[in-house]
């Protein structure tokens, strides 16, 4: 691009000089922002890659998120990083806490004008979500009649109010009924299984369930309260070695995956500075 001085000389002008012509400043804001976008689009990439290695998800995930860049990353985000699940205790969790009184009205007033199983279990779920246990036991316990007697998820629902009352017996009893479920195995009533066995004096049969949950990378609160479980029974080396293991594998996962378990995190590290004070 050749101009012209005031005084006739000849000068040479870069494609990115800052000029006073709007066309070259836009050409240059083009070429920046294309740049901004292809480092937006492979930091995603390298979040979703790593995310599904440390996952040990199916190699066709990383090749979806290389070769279609954008397209890929925002299904595998919306696939595995989020699920629908999430989304609905968000939107839950949001009600009852913005206005939990409010909610429960509303399910008892429906109740009232229709008198149906699912009806019941919306209220006693909302019951026991809001530490009215009483009222949701009642519920449950009346709703496990006629063709809903095995149904799970009152079994399930009625084991974690039982234990929310330190009825331990109930609990085993309750939730015997679904171990042979394989919904059962990464529970959080498999959970209060183990511990109401052991609260009952079943130590053998609570360690057994506690070794089933206690895999790698997962099942924390189970996992903390085998430590707890194993520090009781004075196994202190073992207990130091489960709160240790803890702790090695939370430096490995994802912020929003320590998020998740913070709370077992840091009893793990409470109990293991006890352990060896």
């Amino acid at each position: 691009m050749v101009g012209h001085t005031p005084a006739g000389r000849r000068t040479t002008a870069t494609p990115c000089t800052f000029a006073k012509s709007e066309k070259t400043f836009f050409l240059c804001g083009m070429f920046f922002e294309d740049n901004y976008y292809y480092y937006i689009v492979i930091g995603l990439q390298a979040i979703c890659v790593v995310h599904a290695l440390r996952r040990n998800l199916h190699q066709k995930w990383i090749w979806l998120i290389v070769f279609l860049p954008v397209i890929g990353s925002l299904i595998y985000i919306f696939t595995e990083m989020f699920n629908r699940r999430h989304v609905q205790n968000v939107q839950t969790n949001l009600s009852s806490v913005l206005n939990p009184g409010g909610q429960i009205s509303k399910l008892e007033d429906r109740l009232r004008f229709s008198d149906t199983f699912n009806n019941r279990i919306a209220l006693a779920d909302a019951y026991l979500a809001n530490k009215q246990t009483d009222k949701a036991v009642k519920l449950y316990e009346d709703s496990l009649t006629g063709a809903f007697t095995e149904n799970e998820h009152v079994r399930g629902q009625l084991s974690l109010a039982y234990f929310a009352l330190n009825r331990f017996e109930d609990v085993v009893s309750m939730a015997s009924q679904i171990v042979h479920l394989p919904q059962f195995a990464k529970s959080r009533v498999h959970v209060i299984y183990a511990l109401s066995l052991a609260y009952c004096g079943e130590e053998e049969k609570a360690e057994n369930e506690f070794k089933k949950m206690n895999g790698q990378f997962a099942n924390y609160e189970a996992r903390y309260n085998y430590g707890i479980f194993l520090e009781k029974a004075e196994r202190k080396e073992e207990a130091i070695q489960q709160f240790n293991q803890i702790l090695q594998e939370s430096t490995h996962l994802s912020n929003r995956e320590k998020a998740s378990y913070r709370e077992w995190f840091q009893l793990s590290r409470d109990a293991l500075k006890k352990l060896t004070a």
